[in-house]
């Protein structure tokens, strides 16, 4: 068991980022990320389950859901493990949030003037809203961090997407916005890393290997970050769910690990089989290309002896037109 514990587990990230007292160190980590873009003053933990309407559709629930104090909502994603469609998983997120600024009903009170009988009718003279004012969309960012290679991007650490004209790559809307970080990627130093957000990245990325946090990290977050991801400071139930986590993570790791050594050994029987294959077929090739040069020299002894052509073609399965061609 290390000094700190693994953000890549669910539970160790949400204890770095998704209790009330991580609220500085996520939005240090959000800025970071929008940096140039957006900068976020503050922000407020939501319901991070989105139920489903009916039986047939599916429920979410987001390893953290924020609103900011600018009316921008953030999904922030971890992910340990490759899985098939992740990135229409991530897909659906960010459309299924967009989705729901919409869907709330709306409904115009209007109250009688005092006095009135009920059953009287009222024409009440209001400017009814535009179509088009329910469908004003606050921006939703879907940031994803991913502890594997996602064969579907680019072979990089940070991918950004937005909504673009595919022509000159102008953004066309910019409330949809997806962020995918692939750590296995993130190959930087301590010593190469200058910004905050480099060594941000850095510490999460190995931050589970050390025994204190280095000495070259003097940024006040990392003292932050130190306290909160503590293995001694989790409080009683934390520790036993972590520990739990670090089980099955570790758990998963060797299975992943026991699978690649089987399809890596596969691959090599593969190839091997393919050479041999090839030699076998490459020996065959060329006795036959030997053969026909040989029938080819002597087609052109037998020719130079004055022998005819029909006694050539029997001797040497030529045909008529390829002695006469020599």
């Amino acid at each position: 068991m290390t000094h700190f514990v693994n953000p890549f587990t669910d539970i160790g990230f949400k204890i770095i980022f998704g209790q009330p007292a991580s609220k500085e160190l996520l939005i240090t980590l959000l800025n970071e990320l929008l940096a140039g873009e957006h900068h976020i003053e503050d922000l407020t933990f939501i319901d991070k389950e989105d139920n489903s309407d009916n039986v047939n559709d599916r429920g979410i629930i987001f390893d953290l859901y924020c609103l900011t104090s600018g009316g921008e909502y953030i999904i922030v994603e971890m992910q340990n493990r490759w899985h098939s469609n992740f990135l229409d998983r991530t897909l659906y997120y960010v459309c299924r949030a967009i989705s729901r600024l919409i869907e709330r009903p709306i409904t115009d009170e209007v109250e009688l003037p005092i006095g009135r009988n009920d059953n009287v009718t009222d024409t009440v003279n209001e400017t009814p809203p535009r179509y088009g004012d329910r469908y004003k969309l606050s921006t939703v960012y879907g940031i994803f961090l991913m502890n594997f290679k996602e064969g579907k991007l680019e072979p990089k650490f940070r991918t950004d997407t937005v909504v673009a004209d595919r022509e000159n790559g102008r953004t066309v809307n910019p409330h949809f916005r997806q962020i995918y970080l692939q750590f296995p990627y993130f190959t930087k130093q301590l010593e190469e890393c200058e910004t905050l957000y480099d060594k941000l990245i850095y510490a999460l990325k190995n931050m589970n290997e050390w025994n204190r946090m280095p000495d070259a990290l003097k940024e006040q977050v990392f003292k932050h970050l130190e306290r909160l991801a503590a293995v001694a400071n989790l409080s009683e139930a934390n520790r036993v769910a972590y520990d739990k986590a670090v089980d099955r993570f570790y758990v998963s790791r060797i299975y992943e690990e026991d699978m690649q050594d089987r399809v890596e050994n596969a691959m090599r029987e593969g190839r091997e089989k393919g050479m041999q294959e090839g030699r076998e077929e490459g020996i065959k090739e060329g006795i036959k290309e030997g053969m026909a040069k040989s029938k080819l020299e002597d087609a052109q002894n037998l020719k130079r002896l004055g022998v005819s052509t029909d006694i050539i073609a029997k001797a040497t399965g030529l045909s008529p037109e390829e002695i006469a061609s020599l």
